[in-house]
């Protein structure tokens, strides 16, 4: 605290002779930031006693009438410096500010291109769908085909079909027509890779499956063989393109969009089960019937994956296939006689697929409009 009388010094300012009834210098040391003084101090001149007088002034070194000087803290006479920033400070906010700019905009980029993918998924397939697969209800009510075989009256639909002899497994066989929807003569035009058309009602799923040399060339290719993230549907490169093994499996890709097998995981839900319960794979000269009985998350290695079986290790595969089964299958046996298809995909776990798993139920002979006019 300055000094009230006499002359002096306080805290680096001068004070004039003088005390409580002279002129003078006041100075008193606040704390900081009181009565919005920058140093916190608060100084004054007065010319005749306390009481104040004509020529007072507050600090910054400012001349009263009286020609008094106050300074600051310091006691130069000076205005306070104001502390510079940090340029090490500002060049980091700057590097900060540029990366975060360039992750929005990598970002960006990235969104877009999945956006383009999922585009061109969709109009690709669709234009497929749309170019070489009509409506199979148009030629046949497959609700009441399906539900017949819910009802253990399949014979009696079965047979008043008009049949046709096929060869089956180097048999001949006589099977009951059916009208195929699909132009397998024209895709096999475009890739004669195609071993079929999935058609799962349940999920409004319609998708051309093939079978490469190898389990890698269609991960990433389209079916017209073009690089597309999304892939196609395929065939395990070991199984026998004509679906006879014990185990046929199809892959295809988790798309967030739904598409390949993005919906797949959707009979989880006992609703979409009960719309339909099968799913149909269409080739050029037989279209197969597949009764769905267990839909449930795999291991990416092991049984689910083998082709082929001894009696007992397919007895357990499909005893360890209905038991873990996520959708109800209590109206449905299968047996170390049925052939099966599973349909893979991913899960978002690297170390787990999500399947579904169908049993032939019937076959029929393929007829092409054309032929049947």
């Amino acid at each position: 605290m300055g000094r009230r009388n006499g002359a002096g010094e306080s805290n680096g300012v001068t004070s004039s002779p003088g005390g409580s009834n002279g002129g003078g210098y006041e100075n008193y040391n606040m704390p900081d930031g009181n009565f919005g003084e920058p140093n916190g101090s608060y100084s004054y001149y007065s010319s005749a006693n306390s009481g104040g007088g004509p020529g007072g002034y507050y600090d910054g070194g400012r001349q009263g009438a009286s020609g008094g000087i106050s300074g600051n803290r310091n006691g130069s006479g000076k205005p306070p410096r104001k502390k510079k920033k940090s340029r090490a400070g500002d060049v980091i906010s700057i590097i900060v500010m540029a990366a975060a700019f360039c992750v929005f905009i990598y970002a960006g980029y990235m969104l877009y291109g999945y956006y383009k993918e999922y585009q061109k998924v969709d109009e690709e397939y669709l234009n497929l769908a749309t170019s070489y697969a009509t409506d199979e209800t148009e030629t046949e009510d497959l609700d009441a085909l399906e539900e017949a075989f819910e009802n253990d009256s399949a014979a009696q639909v079965i047979n008043g079909r008009e049949v046709q002899t096929v060869e089956v497994e180097g048999e001949e066989v006589s099977l009951p027509v059916m009208v195929n929807p699909i132009d397998f003569e024209s895709l096999k035009e475009v890739n004669s890779d195609i071993v079929g058309w999935l058609k799962i009602r349940a999920l409004d799923l319609s998708y051309p499956v093939v079978q490469g040399e190898d389990n890698d060339y269609y991960l990433h290719r389209s079916f017209e063989q073009e690089d597309l993230f999304a892939g196609c549907l395929f065939m395990h490169y070991e199984n026998k393109s004509d679906y006879t093994d014990q185990n046929t499996i199809i892959y295809g890709h988790n798309m967030k969009n739904g598409s390949m097998f993005g919906t797949l995981k959707k009979f989880r839900d006992e609703e979409v089960y009960e719309t339909s319960k099968y799913f149909w794979i269409y080739t050029e000269d037989i279209i197969y019937q597949y009764r769905i009985f267990s839909a449930r998350v795999v291991d990416k290695v092991g049984q689910t994956y083998q082709i082929v079986f001894s009696t007992d290790e397919f007895e357990e595969f499909l005893t360890t296939a209905v038991e873990e089964s996520e959708v109800d299958n209590s109206t449905v046996s299968v047996t170390t006689e049925d052939k099966v298809v599973t349909l893979s995909t991913c899960t978002g776990d690297s170390a787990t697929r999500f399947v579904v798993q169908g049993k032939l139920v019937q076959m029929y002979a393929s007829l092409v409009e054309d032929e049947e006019e």
